[in-house]
């Protein structure tokens, strides 16, 4: 069976600069005009010929957004449940070699933390965990999601690449949904990036959605770190990989994520730092040429700019955010997080701009068999 990483060989480095590079603005209004968009067409939207024309992508991408959600905006949280990291991710606050204190929290301490976050009205969690199977296990996540489930319409995940036995745990003890970042998907940069640890191997990782999918997953989301790597290399990747899984798994939702790295614990010098005009142009072209996927904007963003985004084609943000294990119930093991975020709005501040923008906040679209009564 082909995988994602077979597919992305057709789409060369050199290939994509290229193309980019010859971009035309003809080339960026006839695009424009289409009803169904190929790949080529989403780089002629990322190219600098796309860039003086902002408004046109936007106005695009608002009808479409229209079109295919109207003004529903999904709303969720992580949970942190353990912050013990055994990889060296030069960029991430978790890196193993960050000299802070770790915080892994037991099955009940996890279900306390759980249920503060449900008894806020939150109905969409997110667990998220290190690095390390030695403590946080598969059977461990499975364990913490089988124990919170009852409370929430939907339980997902953003851990470590599992194999395909290690998703159908997940599946079967509740698990609907998945997110994985590659980081960047440029192979030599990746290896830079991960000097050591298991998240080193960049094929498991790139793979990891399809072996999610064929596990049963039904929800999927996928992302760059944008900064790591040049705006249209990643931007492309990322988009290509989510139209590549919604072709191949066309039963499945396949949303796609649009963080900008943020400081964190320990220092790390962006090399492509994304400014908001490229952020922009990438949310909209995301929608252009991916008019059924969900596009998710984190916490990472101010409120200014995630405001601004969803007419724009973002239809999935989170809130009441901590990025600490712990911190609702087991107040001692607050600590400063993965990293900093910028929107720090409660449900009930996020439920009310939404409301007082025109939009239906919506934190139950789809409810686990499981849980169903």
């Amino acid at each position: 069976m082909q995988t994602f990483q077979d597919f992305l060989q057709n789409w060369p480095a050199q290939r994509r600069a290229e193309a980019v590079q010859k971009a035309t603005e003809e080339q960026v209004f006839s695009v424009l005009e289409k009803h169904s968009l190929q790949p080529e067409d989403f780089l002629a939207l990322l190219s600098p010929a796309a860039a003086p024309h902002l408004e046109l992508l936007a106005r695009r991408a608002h009808e479409l957004t229209l079109r295919f959600f109207g003004r529903a905006v999904h709303i969720f949280t992580p949970l942190y449940i353990s912050d013990v990291c055994t990889n060296q991710c030069r960029y991430c606050g978790f890196n193993a070699k960050n000299k802070q204190p770790r915080h892994h929290l037991s099955v009940d301490e996890a279900a306390a933390e759980a249920r503060a976050i449900a008894d806020q009205g939150f109905q969409h969690v997110l667990l998220l965990t290190g690095d390390a199977r030695h403590l946080s296990s598969p059977q461990y996540i499975a364990d913490v999601a089988r124990r919170i489930k009852p409370w929430f319409a939907s339980v997902g995940i953003e851990v470590y690449s599992l194999t395909t036995d290690e998703y159908k745990l997940l599946v079967d003890a509740g698990v609907d949904s998945m997110t994985m970042f590659q980081e960047t998907y440029n192979p030599d940069l990746y290896a830079w990036l991960h000097p050591a640890g298991p998240k080193r191997d960049y094929a498991f990782r790139l793979n990891a959605p399809q072996r999610a999918a064929e596990a049963g997953m039904r929800s999927m989301g996928v992302g760059a770190l944008l900064g790591l790597e040049s705006f249209e290399q990643d931007a492309f990747a990322t988009g290509l990989h989510a139209w590549w899984l919604q072709r191949h798994y066309p039963g499945m939702d396949v949303s796609v994520s649009i963080p900008r790295i943020c400081p964190h614990e320990g220092s790390f010098d962006v090399p492509h730092a994304l400014d908001d005009r490229h952020l922009v142009q990438y949310v909209t072209a995301l929608r252009c040429f991916l008019p059924r996927a969900g596009i998710t904007c984190s916490s990472r963003e101010s409120a200014f700019m995630r405001d601004h985004l969803l007419p724009l084609g973002v239809t999935r943000v989170s809130a009441g955010v901590s990025t600490a294990v712990g911190g609702r119930v087991t107040e001692d093991l607050h600590n400063p997080g993965q990293f900093e975020i910028t929107d720090g709005r409660s449900l009930e501040e996020m439920t009310s701009a939404l409301l007082g923008m025109g939009y239906q906040p919506i934190l139950k679209d789809w409810e686990h068999p499981a849980t169903a009564c």
